[in-house]
């Protein structure tokens, strides 16, 4: 085993300490629970929208050369435009790039007698729902060596031994690269749970929840490890880790972010390349979260009447509230001292003491915010 892939084992270990237990749902009643109206959740793409994202970070207790690196939005797609990018900071700026997966990320280095280290970037993109027409058939276009790649094993995300024996089975009797992706985000939905004291977005050790049964966790975790399952069935597939930026516009309050304060807003969701579709967005963890906490009570049936429009919608497609980073894996900042990390959605920064904690924005401190413009 690999020193990152350790370091990242017992990470996730300790994050999940406190679930390890919780191994089976408990049953919930629906016919003694208060009727919800039905819900709709249906994107289609078609409307563009423009936003500002800006975030915000301040080293509140310097120790000796701080340096610092923040995802910058680096997908141009049919449902997203990354634009363009501004800063100010009172370090050594520079543009750079995670060279294998083109990640792109701000470096800042601080000197060590900078008393008061910051930075403030705004990026600008426009992105639009996302949906695919089932009905329609398109000649695969995407080079096959391309393709290769996006099934390639990473180190949190292996291919073979037990996620490999999982894949195959929760594909079982499926013939068509659309009816395999289904069985896999269908095993994923009835299998796996939010948990909502996992620290961010989870670490993405699909492996290591496997062995262990513990199913739990949030998007890096739940749809790696769909996109783990993909990989080892065939299918192409990556995690696309990015923002949330608006409310849902649906009414889902966990399918949205507060724009003014976008703190804990990182999400990712997942594509599988299908060769009569293209690309498509896929978020079976997004399902499992509306399961846990759109309501007070734990819906436990994805045909609930609140999941059911979600369950059936993220599958194909997804709402354009939303920013993509990158889909980069086992990200190597450039100058970093510490470990490679599984992804780069957060803002990471490093100084004498070691590497700063990412998921506690109050410690460390940054503040990111959106802003809806008209151009």
């Amino acid at each position: 085993m690999t020193t990152v892939h350790a370091q990242a084992r017992r990470a996730f270990m300790k994050n999940m300490a406190a679930t390890a237990a919780v191994t089976a749902l408990p049953a919930i009643n629906f016919a003694a629970t208060s009727p919800v109206t039905e819900r709709r959740f249906a994107p289609q793409a078609g409307t563009w929208r423009s936003f500002e994202v800006t975030t915000r970070v301040d080293i509140l207790k310097p120790q000796g050369l701080t340096r610092l690196w923040l995802p910058i939005p680096s997908v141009n797609t049919d449902w997203q435009q990354s634009l363009d990018n501004a800063f100010s900071s009172n370090g050594k700026t520079k543009m750079s790039s995670d060279g294998r997966y083109g990640a792109q990320m701000l470096y800042v280095e601080f000197a060590a007698d900078e008393a008061q280290p910051f930075v403030e970037l705004s990026s600008r993109i426009k992105t639009q729902n996302r949906s695919v027409d089932w009905s329609g058939k398109q000649t695969a276009t995407e080079d096959p060596a391309t393709l290769a790649y996006w099934t390639q094993a990473t180190t949190l995300l292996p291919t073979d031994g037990i996620v490999r024996k999982t894949a195959l089975q929760a594909i079982r009797g499926a013939r068509t690269d659309v009816e395999k992706a289904q069985k896999l985000y269908d095993w994923v939905v009835l299998n796996t749970f939010r948990e909502p004291k996992v620290q961010g977005c989870g670490e993405g050790d699909i492996e290591t929840m496997l062995e262990t049964g513990n199913l739990s966790g949030k998007c890096a975790d739940l749809n790696a490890l769909f996109v783990g399952l993909c990989r080892a069935a065939g299918l192409p597939a990556r995690d696309v880790y990015g923002l949330r930026l608006a409310p849902s516009a649906f009414g889902y309050k966990e399918l949205g972010g507060n724009s003014a304060s976008l703190k804990g807003a990182q999400h990712c969701r997942a594509e599988v390349y299908l060769q009569q579709h293209g690309w498509v967005g896929m978020d079976p963890a997004d399902v499992t979260k509306v399961m846990r906490q759109e309501t007070p009570e734990w819906i436990k049936s994805p045909s609930h009447s609140v999941v059911a429009p979600v369950n059936k919608a993220l599958f194909g497609s997804w709402e354009g509230n939303w920013m993509a980073y990158n889909t980069a894996h086992d990200v190597k900042l450039p100058h970093a001292s510490g470990p490679a990390l599984g992804f780069l959605m957060y803002p990471v920064a490093e100084n004498a003491a070691g590497r700063l904690n990412s998921y506690a924005p109050d410690d460390f401190k940054y503040q990111i915010s959106a802003r809806e413009t008209t151009a």
